[in-house]
């Protein structure tokens, strides 16, 4: 690393965290001006705000890091163009491969920045951004009712409740199934049901029975009984945001033990594992990219070269979201959904950079 990689790393590094800082600065007044009123209406302490805005951060800057290293890239390389400083550096012997080495070096940096960040720290900050929008933002009926839940609690073993009441543990409309194959064993329905948190156990009042055993069919009512089902209420309450509050330890154990219960779509999870590590490897690709695009100087300057930056960063959203949602609703492998989008992007970039060697 000589004096000028330096320079160029200073650049590239000061470009990222000032664009980095603006986001953030801009993010964190449209969200306080969307949850002021919320804020002041439940009293929350001054101290609570400033560290759900200390959680905020990394949230917003880690969901656009792959794009700002980008658009920073394209930015400071673009006006070094300008001032012909690109072709001094190439003109006195310097190939475009040397030439790259600075880039390497600093989205190699930014990319283990973001790699831990996204496995450890960034998950940790989300489990309290969530918990003070639970707290302080979301309405109670949100926080206490659900509706219509499906749950895998064993293997072969199904419940569904109509609603569940936080306040009470009371619910209603339960019913349990146990299948084998395609068959169905035994089908359990209940008028309504509540958990003990004493005793850990659930409560089933006007319960009626069905059991299958292809034969014949057999259907009994119970007033009440008492079972030992394996999953609580906190089980119930686990919505999408779970996943983004889990470091990737306890995410894999999570999606380990919902496998052992039966959960049939994990897909969502899988995503947000595979993603943790897709999306740094992407902001590297992008660097490459961007330092490929705009390391010539052209009649259109900055302006052009940042234009086509935000078009590629539209087409690489576009790529992104178009296989997560083949992963969640059908059957693309979520490994493969994360990584068709780096895959893509790193072919171009291979093209880009052979191009700058002709």
């Amino acid at each position: 690393m000589k004096k000028i990689d330096w320079y160029i790393v200073r650049k590239f590094l000061t470009t990222f965290f000032f664009a980095i800082m603006i986001l953030a600065v801009i993010s964190c007044v449209i969200d306080y001006s969307e949850k002021v009123d919320n804020i002041v209406s439940k009293k929350a302490p001054l101290a609570v705000v400033v560290n759900y805005y200390k959680n905020f951060v990394p949230h917003i800057t880690a969901l656009l890091f792959p794009l700002f290293i980008f658009i920073a890239t394209i930015f400071f390389t673009s006006k070094m163009a300008y001032k012909s400083e690109i072709i001094a550096i190439l003109s006195s012997g310097v190939s475009f491969t040397r030439f790259l080495r600075p880039y390497a070096v600093g989205g190699g940096f930014l990319c283990i920045v973001s790699l831990y960040a996204n496995h450890w720290v960034i998950p940790v900050a989300n489990k309290q951004r969530i918990d003070f929008e639970n707290t302080y933002i979301n309405d109670a009926n949100f926080r206490y009712a659900s509706d219509n839940m499906h749950l895998g609690i064993a293997k072969g073993l199904y419940v569904y409740l109509q609603n569940f009441n936080f306040n009470n543990y009371m619910g209603n409309r339960f019913t349990a199934e146990k299948i084998e194959g395609t068959l169905l064993k035994e089908k359990l329905m209940a008028e309504y049901v509540i958990y003990d948190t004493t005793r850990k156990i659930w409560k089933l009042h006007n319960v009626v029975v069905r059991t299958n055993d292809s034969a014949k069919e057999k259907l009994v009512k119970i007033p009440d009984m008492e079972l030992n089902y394996p999953f609580s209420p906190l089980d119930l309450n686990k919505g999408d945001a779970i996943k983004e509050a889990l470091t990737t330890p306890q995410l894999i154990e999570y999606i380990n033990a919902e496998t052992l219960r039966g959960q049939e779509n994990l897909n969502t999870y899988l995503i947000e594992k595979e993603r943790r590590s897709a999306q740094p490897f992407a902001g590297f690709i992008l660097t490459i990219i961007g330092a490929c695009i705009a390391s010539k100087k052209i009649r259109g300057g900055s302006g052009f070269h940042l234009a086509l930056g935000i078009a590629l960063s539209a087409v690489y959203i576009m790529f992104q979201q178009l296989t997560n949602t083949f992963a969640t609703k059908s059957t693309l492998d979520p490994l493969i959904a994360v990584w068709i989008p780096n895959i893509i992007f790193g072919i171009v970039a291979l093209v880009l950079y052979r191009r700058q060697l002709r």
